[in-house]
């Protein structure tokens, strides 16, 4: 297996109102996309948003409509140490839950939300982080 994620599935109550959510994010959704798969390009991979249901029907497990802490979280890295209270704002105003506020740590400052889904991003901003010109970071 390469090593290499190609796409991210979030399992959704409400594919619209949740498609509606990114797009209000300045997330463009993919020409291809249909109701009840929608797809945004998040330069070279993939978040793709399905019905909690039929995604729990595809992989054979029952749906737990599980909201507390998964161990896991999609992060975005922010560009600016300014930039990480504007995004979990933005984010608010749209409907998410601010879980931690935009918060100083020993590497930057950081804070977390859930989508109105529950799904968790962090919003982070380190000087560690170095960016490619094409925007890719790099590791």
């Amino acid at each position: 297996m390469r090593p290499r994620l190609n796409l991210i599935l979030l399992g959704v109550a409400d594919v619209a109102k949740s498609t509606a959510f990114y797009e209000a994010l300045g997330w463009q959704k993919a020409a291809t996309s249909h109701s009840k798969f929608v797809k945004f390009d998040l330069g070279g991979v993939v978040l793709a948003l399905q019905s909690r249901s039929a995604f729990a029907a595809d992989c054979g497990l029952p749906d737990s409509n599980y909201r507390g802490f998964a161990g896991f979280a999609l992060a975005y890295i922010a560009r600016s140490a300014n930039e990480v209270p504007q995004v979990l704002a933005a984010a608010a105003q749209l409907g998410a839950e601010i879980v931690k506020p935009a918060t100083p740590n020993a590497w930057g400052i950081a804070g977390y939300f859930r989508d109105p889904d529950g799904h968790l991003f962090e919003v982070c901003y380190e000087d560690g982080w170095i960016f490619a010109e094409d925007g890719h970071l790099r590791v």
